[in-house]
């Protein structure tokens, strides 16, 4: 795992319109006032803690940057965790898709660009963005072990950029290539997924020295019962928010054009184009610093 930038320059440089923040805009009407774009280290800080004074402002601001420079704290693991998610997905998108505030992105014209993805290969990204989030839970919280009941207890309390990250998983990574049966469509394939096709994707390649098993089979099983275990907060997601592929690509044509009758190819397009994970990563693991920092002062 190669070092991360601090913390501070991460934060000072997200962007503040581009196809990414044009995504989570859209999902906020699924989860309404839970996610804000924010940007810059100090304007961060003072956003999560409400503080005012420029003297203890500073001071958790060192004590933030001390932290995440600590490599035994796993903060810089979750945030190469998250990084590494959005890599494969995104070279050929951020360099493609820059944009003028607020223009829409136009979709048609990308289309000769995309190849989308099989159904198994769709599956095994979900899955793997599943114990990738895990992955990084557990390195945020101190643990030495991957705590599969952990993680799934405290999904019922995600706030903030953790639940549009989970939201935009759904939507983007589960509703639009898989339909609207993708839970159980992911939990089928990965009962008979052969390991080697697992092998193949570049994500698990990265990732796969964090997941647990010694061979190939025996992470396929973790990852199989990790998304077995959160299978029933994603069913109760999509129905308590009635979650279909075409309201959620109805928000989104408030930012992005896009045809309805592609959703292949709208999944492409997403995967290309946007770094939700990492954007919302670098957010979550900032806020959890930030208010660790506080609490120690």
């Amino acid at each position: 795992m190669s070092q991360t930038k601090p913390i501070n320059e991460l934060l000072d440089n997200l962007p503040t319109s581009n196809v990414t923040v044009y995504l989570l805009r859209a999902l906020d009407s699924v989860v309404p006032g839970e996610w804000q774009n924010l940007v810059g280290f100090e304007n961060t800080i003072r956003a999560v803690t409400g503080e005012t004074n420029n003297k203890t402002v500073k001071k958790i601001r060192d004590r933030t940057i001390d932290l995440y420079s600590d490599r035994s704290q796993g903060y810089q693991q979750a945030l190469w965790i998250y990084q590494t998610v959005d890599n494969a997905d995104t070279a050929l998108g951020a360099a493609a898709m820059a944009n003028k505030i607020g223009e829409k992105v136009g979709f048609l014209s990308f289309l000769n660009k995309l190849t989308p993805k099989a159904d198994t290969v769709q599956t095994i990204d979900l899955a793997i963005k599943l114990v990738a989030e895990l992955i990084a839970f557990s390195k945020m919280n101190g643990s030495p072990a991957i705590e599969v009941n952990d993680f799934k207890a405290a999904l019922s309390s995600y706030h903030h950029e953790s639940l549009i990250r989970m939201a935009a998983l759904v939507c983007v990574d589960g509703l639009v290539p898989l339909g609207p049966d993708f839970v159980s469509k992911v939990q089928s394939t990965l009962g008979g997924l052969n390991p080697s096709l697992l092998q193949q994707n570049s994500t698990f390649q990265s990732l796969s020295n964090f997941i647990p098993g010694g061979s190939t089979g025996d992470k396929l099983g973790f990852i199989g019962q990790s998304f077995a275990s959160v299978q029933g907060w994603m069913n109760n997601f999509v129905g308590s928010h009635h979650l279909t592929p075409q309201i959620f690509l109805g928000n989104l044509k408030k930012y992005v054009d896009i045809a309805d009758d592609k959703l292949d190819y709208v999944a492409a397009f997403l995967d290309m184009t946007t770094n939700y994970f990492e954007h919302t990563g670098t957010q979550t693991v900032a806020r959890r610093l930030i208010e660790r920092a506080a609490s120690e002062i």
